[in-house]
């Protein structure tokens, strides 16, 4: 059986592989697919290099593998941080610091601007129970449907 492997096992099986492994990445969750399949295009590179025996290709696949997945999620998952807020609580929004473009002196409300999107808008319309100019920073307490609900930071 393994000498069979051994002559009928060529490159592009390794880049046919590491390319459905990769796009299979797609419809499964967790950037887990991936690493197998940057492996098995890897594996399909040094077959093309050099002649190796199935049993060697095989232990180098899954040893490349695991390096993979050890270092993403060592080394570059952590610095990859969800900057936006999208799909947060309300809760979870509240302490969020913006600057007021358009105030609510004499009217009912206001628009401020964020300097990162919240919810996918910088910019949002706010009440406030005083008066606040323009220039002001303003932090969120609560969200009443669209409409912030802001205090004046101090």
């Amino acid at each position: 059986m393994l000498d069979w492997l051994n002559l009928h096992i060529a490159y592009w099986h390794w880049l046919v592989l590491g390319l459905l492994l990769v796009t299979a990445e797609i419809f499964v969750s967790g950037f887990i697919l991936f690493w197998f399949g940057l492996s098995a295009l890897a594996m399909g590179v040094l077959m093309l290099l050099l002649d190796l025996p199935i049993t060697l290709q095989l232990l180098l696949w899954a040893g490349l593998s695991l390096a993979f997945l050890l270092a993403w999620f060592r080394f570059v998952r952590p610095q990859w941080k969800d900057r936006t807020t999208a799909g947060m609580a309300a809760e979870a929004l509240a302490g969020q610091v913006g600057m007021v473009i358009e105030s609510n002196q004499g009217r009912d409300r206001g628009r401020l601007k964020f300097p990162a999107p919240i919810l996918g808008e910088d910019e949002w319309i706010f009440i406030c129970t005083a008066e606040v100019p323009i220039g002001e920073r303003v932090q969120v307490k609560d969200i009443s449907g669209n409409t912030l609900i802001v205090t004046r930071h101090a």
